[in-house]
């Protein structure tokens, strides 16, 4: 049975259940506490806790997965993956333990055909009632049935909140591959008993003594791994020889000139390659950019890991996108969005390949200075730290890093940099570590199982009557607010929008007769849920009261020109740049709007000012905005733009701006585009690889800006004493005098640091203190200044005394240091007295002297008379 064929098998026998079909979540989940979406239930855990209704109780879906906490293990074992697809059926509050064995059973016998000789079933060693079910409703044997501990059998969301004991199905891959020990049996690490489905039975309550109550609703919550079932079926031992991996590790065969089977060390870079290209592909059509933090640097890692094995294997060109085809070519039914975003998938991996090929030529650099430093040391062993750093910043392996330093007679300390991995595996755990279900869980949580979901009517009223549903105070749920006092308050129905898709939440006042509660910002804790953050400034408010929920219309009016306006630029990027222009995140403030997007380069400032009067154009075409509700699949038809990297449920919000651009949004918006406003834009820039920001101003912030601009051009204007038309002309003649200027000088310091200038320095006479009289080259008063400078810099508490031909006139210099002035020389008295030589005159101070002749036949005797004067004859 092919991978597809598994997939929709599954799909189809709990639809036959009575299982709703849905589709897989995003990579990106709607959990902030969460990095990546690692498992199927990531998306149903609001339903679990009753925050969110879907329609049904009963749930099935193939759930795309990405998990990295172990990278360094990818590709050295059978079954490790970074990306990964999850088989799961769910009840929320339905079927329980009964059904969810029965089912596992009859799909894992009669749909997959598995040898029940060859299956064992695990459960929770206190888990009396699952022995049962199996034993005795099944019709497992009972000596197919193993209890094991807490570790392996018994899942919690954290130290308190939703837990239970789980139930694993596993296949007896035969004792030729398995470890030899007698003791040998489910729960080994070796490959024998593959662990292939795990049942949670979500069916208590832990409070903070440790206490377990049953939950008032059970759930089901199971997950099967796609890719070791295939391997089952396929009859392979390695999820690599799968037939979704083994053509994807095909390619990098092609690519590589090289065979798989042949070499451990290749097959673990093959191995790596065809994991590492399926998280690139999802994880890039799911919005994620490369960059040096969270998601980004997952995707950067995970991407730079493939590009080292690639060099590993000899393959210098870029060549990742050969393998990305390949899987979006394989798994592009199954997962549209991996087709609709192929290309932007392609360029990005493509500039990504070329920035690490500078990387590490540059980590290279590094690791021969640590060598060189090394070996200076008198060192026989490279620093282990170092070689991690090299590994974590730069992507050199450590084999990599140990054969150069090898090559150059070097070990490396490879019990420190193991220190630094295990240290960093670490912090990966710890950083993905699940706190949800407890933030979830709790306060919010009973708020919606008493009141409900909070009805949102900000579409259509800025002021509404509503009733305080719940009020929270650092996260606990309590039953009033004292005068002063900062919590959040939820009411049953709001104007107020709550901070998503890039808009900031609303602000304004909850009022009653006897309160007055100011609204300092809005959040969505969890679906269905809107939060009212602020301070109780008068009178006491209470769950129950009934209150004025009003926003601030004047702040929600500058929000929606933004918002709107974002959408007409993201048109108007497309157009000017190219349709690989896709939303990266956004910004939409009452003050100001950033908007984020993909593309390669810099824009240049004539595309800039394109973009910029297409959606003025637009702004003052007038055209109608309109928002509507649709289901995904229909907006999909009729072409609107899913905003890159973003979620969406079955139902959608629709903006359509005129007949141009039609995009899916929740915000608010204006009438018509003319509400706008002017539209200008402020700033543009790169804020990571192929991620360039735009920040503009809309409407009266726009009149501030450009009121700014023409203050600062007034004052410009006014110190370059011109019309303000006339600045830029004046600001260009400047500029090219001050660069001729400049040009000049650096001739002069060409000139007086050669073999010129060392000649000179060599002339010097000591008369108390070393001075120096020469004929010098330089083009003017300017040149001849700075050569006296750099002169005197060489003659520590010296003086000099020069003379230049420029154009037909004479220019000359004397200049002394303080010791020298001390010791007797006067530039002033030294001009004064041989100007007239050349037919000049001109004086100064006793350090610094200079004049202007017209005859440049008298140099030498001026000159003369300087020594003569200097008693240097």
């Amino acid at each position: 049975m092919k991978s597809a064929e598994i997939r929709e098998s599954f799909l189809s026998y709990f639809e036959s259940k009575g299982c709703k079909r849905l589709p897989s979540s995003s990579l990106i989940p709607d959990d902030p506490s969460l990095l990546l979406t690692s498992a199927g239930m990531v998306q149903f855990k609001p339903v679990f806790l009753g925050l969110r209704d879907i329609g049904t109780t009963r749930a099935t879906t193939v759930q795309k997965c990405v998990r990295t906490t172990d990278i360094d293990i990818i590709g050295t074992t059978n079954r490790h993956h970074s990306f990964f697809e999850m088989l799961g059926n769910f009840s929320f509050g339905d079927y329980f333990k009964s059904e969810a064995c029965a089912w596992a059973y009859e799909y894992s016998i009669e749909v997959l055909g598995f040898d029940l000789d060859r299956l064992w079933f695990s459960i929770y060693e206190d888990d009396d009632e699952a022995e049962k079910i199996w034993r005795d409703e099944v019709g497992v044997p009972a000596d197919r049935i193993v209890r094991m501990g807490a570790k392996d059998n018994f899942w919690s969301a954290g130290p308190t909140g939703p837990c239970g004991p789980c139930s694993e199905l596993y296949y007896d891959q035969g004792p030729e591959v398995g470890c030899g020990s007698p003791d040998c049996a489910p729960g080994c690490d070796c490959d024998r008993f593959l662990e292939y489905w795990n049942l949670v039975f979500m069916q208590y309550d832990r409070d903070e003594e440790g206490t377990l109550a049953p939950l008032p609703k059970q759930n089901i919550d199971t997950g099967m791994g796609l890719e070791r079932v295939a391997a089952i079926l396929q009859g392979v031992q390695s999820n690599f020889e799968t037939d979704v991996l083994r053509s994807i590790m095909s390619v990098a065969e092609e690519v590589a000139g090289v065979s798989y089977g042949r070499s451990e060390k290749t097959d673990t870079s093959l191995r790596i390659l065809a994991d590492h290209a399926r998280s690139v592909t999802f994880l890039i059509a799911d919005g994620v950019l490369p960059s040096n933090e969270g998601r980004g640097y997952v995707l950067r890692r995970v991407l730079r890991r493939a590009i080292r094995h690639a060099r590993l294997l000899g393959v210098e060109d870029a060549f990742m996108n050969r393998i990305i085809d390949r899987v979006v070519d394989l798994m592009g039914e199954a997962y549209p969005e991996i087709v609709e975003h192929h290309d932007l998938v392609r360029r990005i991996v493509d500039s990504e390949e070329q920035r690490f090929g500078q990387t590490l030529r540059q980590g290279l650099v590094f690791l021969e200075d640590a060598i060189e430093q090394t070996k200076s040391s008198g060192s026989a062993t490279l620093d282990g730290h170092f070689a991690f750093t090299l590994h974590d910043t730069y992507g050199f392996p450590l084999e990599l890093t140990s054969e150069i330093a090898t090559e150059a007679g070097l070990a490396v300390d490879t019990e420190a940099f193991d220190t630094e991995m295990q240290a960093q595996r670490e912090r990966g755990r710890a950083a993905v570590k699940d706190e949800s279900w407890n933030a979830f869980g709790n306060a919010f949580a009973s708020i919606t199982a008493t009141a409900g979901k909070v009805e949102f009517v900000g579409y259509e009223k800025d002021f509404v009557d509503s009733r305080v549903a719940g009020i929270i105070v650092d996260g606990t749920s309590v039953e009033r607010l004292e005068p002063g006092q900062t919590g959040e308050v939820v009411l049953t129905v709001t104007p107020f929008y709550g901070e998503q898709g890039g808009q900031v939440g609303d602000t304004g006042e909850i009022a009653s007769a006897a309160s007055r509660f100011a609204v300092t910002g809005t959040r969505i804790p969890a679906p269905g849920v809107v939060s009212h953050v602020g301070t109780l400034e008068e009178g006491m408010l209470s769950v129950g009261d009934e209150v004025r929920a009003s926003i601030d219309t004047l702040r929600r009016e500058r929000i929606r020109r933004n918002h709107t306006a974002t959408h007409i630029l993201h048109w108007a990027l497309r157009l000017v740049l190219g349709e690989h222009v896709r939303q990266g995140g956004s910004l939409v403030a009452p003050d100001r709007l950033r908007f984020d997007f993909t593309h390669f380069e810099g824009v240049s400032a004539e595309k800039l000012e394109k973009v910029e009067r297409l959606i003025n154009a637009k702004i003052m075409e007038n055209h109608p905005v309109r928002n509507y509700e649709t289901s995904l699949t229909a907006a999909r038809e009729m072409g609107v733009t899913a905003l890159f990297g973003e979620k969406y449920g079955d139902i959608v919000r629709v903006l359509e701006v005129g007949n141009f651009s039609k995009e899916l949004c929740g915000g608010t918006h204006v009438g018509r585009s003319s509400e706008i406003g002017l539209f200008k834009i402020v700033s543009e820039g790169s804020v990571g690889a192929n991620l360039r920001r735009i920040e503009a101003v809309t409407s009266f912030d726009a009149m501030e800006y450009v009121y700014g601009e023409e203050e600062l051009l007034a004052q410009a204007a006014a110190s370059l004493k011109c019309r303000p038309v006339e600045v830029a002309e004046k600001s260009a003649s400047l500029t090219k005098r001050l660069k001729e200027t400049e040009s000049a000088l650096a001739q002069a310091k060409k000139r007086g640091t050669g073999e010129s200038l060392t000649d000179v320095v060599a002339s010097a006479v000591d008369v108390g203190y070393p001075v120096v009289v020469a004929r010098v080259e330089a083009g003017d008063g300017g040149e001849l200044r700075v050569l006296a400078d750099a002169l005197r810099e060489q003659l520590e508490g010296g003086a000099v005394v020069l003379v230049a031909e420029a154009g037909g006139s004479v220019l000359l210099l004397a200049a002394g240091s303080d010791q020298a002035v001390s010791a007797g020389f006067n530039a002033g008295q030294i001009i004064k007295q041989i100007a007239p030589k050349v037919k000049g005159g001109g004086g100064g101070k006793p350090s610094m002297a200079q004049a202007g002749g017209k005859d440049p036949a008298g140099i030498d005797s001026a000159l003369d008379m300087a020594r003569d004067l200097l008693g240097m004859k």
